[in-house]
């Protein structure tokens, strides 16, 4: 597996080549603009309700984490296995989502 692009290798000159082709990135008017490039499934009905939760925190100024997991807990939201949040907890989640 590579650590690097390999494409990207031809747009460290000053100038990008003007042909389209191999080893360019894209084919003008032939590239398919993928959305969620790193999204492997759907978010589930628990992991759209946790960013709704989330969200609508941070629209009412909570940014601490702290106050973040007690607003959850105090909301009735719990974690996939059904806990409540813990700063542990709520930290492992949003590493295995990826953020």
């Amino acid at each position: 597996m590579d650590n690097f692009n390999p494409k990207l290798a031809a747009w460290l000159k000053k100038e990008p080549a003007t042909e389209a082709g191999l080893n360019n990135i894209q084919i003008p008017g032939k590239t398919r603009n993928l959305v969620w490039q790193n999204r492997y499934r759907e978010p589930t009905r628990y992991e759209q309700e946790l960013v709704s939760q989330l969200e609508s925190a941070f629209a009412e100024g909570i940014v601490e984490l702290v106050e973040l997991v007690a607003t959850l807990n105090r909301r009735g939201l719990r974690n996939e296995a059904g806990e409540a949040w813990t700063l542990a907890n709520f930290q492992d989640e949003m590493a295995r989502l990826g953020y």
